[in-house]
């Protein structure tokens, strides 16, 4: 995710922090309870996510900055929408192939982008609708990223150090991802204790797999937005960028929790899906 410099000693720059903790204390609630409702509130949440990252992504690669990202990135964007509505309402699947092939028409790079995000958008729909275990399935993705993405700051700020990958991102740390790894872990192990008693151990490991692809979906989103010249994906989240620089770690780690998933045995009933790697 998008992030400051992470290298820098303990006790200084933290002059952001205030305004991303505002920005979380406003994020987090709309988010935890758009998951804890489920249904309608839920599904209309992540459309509406998942169309604000493929609008940030088109804009940044079709080189524009007002509403206007042009007719095929705006084809590309009604795409999108009708294909996460047709999962929802169960569309035609050959009705959405012909919608899927339409998204390529603003170009390869831009057809992607919007492929990755309705993968991402997708697989958090899949995961609400487990049986039994929906809720505390998103819940349990979505506490691994942020204790991946706040583990990362805090230890990277504290501890600085050697650079991560200084050609990506200047400002990750060693100290920083290996941080990221270990809070995930941690509370991989915790939420999945809580949720299913006995199941720690797959929640800590689970966790430590999911907090991996968190981090190369971080940086993979730093290699993007490197390559086109750019800070951040949009100013729309004040101290955090945009919902690509936001979501970056949860695009990589929810399509990953949902193949998880399908390896649960007994229809997917028979236990949280982090129990699979215990």
């Amino acid at each position: 995710m998008n992030k400051p410099s992470e290298s820098a000693p303990s006790g200084t720059n933290w002059h952001d922090l205030g305004t991303r903790l505002l920005s979380a204390a406003i994020m987090l609630p709309l988010a935890f309870g758009g998951i804890w409702a489920g249904g309608v509130f839920y599904d209309v949440l992540i459309v509406f996510v998942t169309l604000g990252i493929v609008y940030e992504g088109a804009a940044l690669l079709l080189r524009r900055r007002s509403a206007d990202i042009g007719l095929l990135g705006w084809v590309v964007f009604a795409n999108v929408g009708v294909l996460l509505v047709g999962w929802i309402g169960h569309l035609d699947p050959m009705t959405e192939i012909l919608f899927l092939a339409l998204m390529f028409v603003a170009g390869p790079r831009v057809g992607l982008l919007a492929v990755i995000a309705m993968i991402g958008g997708l697989s958090l729909l899949w995961l609400r609708d487990l049986p039994h275990w929906g809720l505390v399935s998103v819940l349990f993705v979505l506490c691994i990223v942020i204790a991946s993405d706040t583990s990362a700051y805090a230890a990277g700020r504290i501890f600085g150090g050697a650079k991560l990958a200084p050609r990506i991102s200047p400002g990750k740390t060693r100290s920083g991802a290996l941080g990221g790894l270990v809070g995930a872990a941690i509370v991989g192990g915790i939420v999945a204790q809580l949720a299913a008693p006995g199941t720690w151990l797959g929640g800590l490991i689970t966790g430590l797999v999911l907090g991996v692809a968190s981090q190369c979906g971080d940086l993979a989103e730093s290699a993007f937005k490197r390559r086109l010249g750019v800070k951040d994906s949009s100013r729309l989240i004040p101290g955090h960028g945009g919902l690509l620089d936001r979501l970056d770690g949860l695009l990589a780690a929810a399509p990953l929790a949902a193949l998880i998933s399908m390896a649960v045995t007994d229809g997917l009933t028979g236990g949280p899906f982090w129990t699979v790697l215990s």
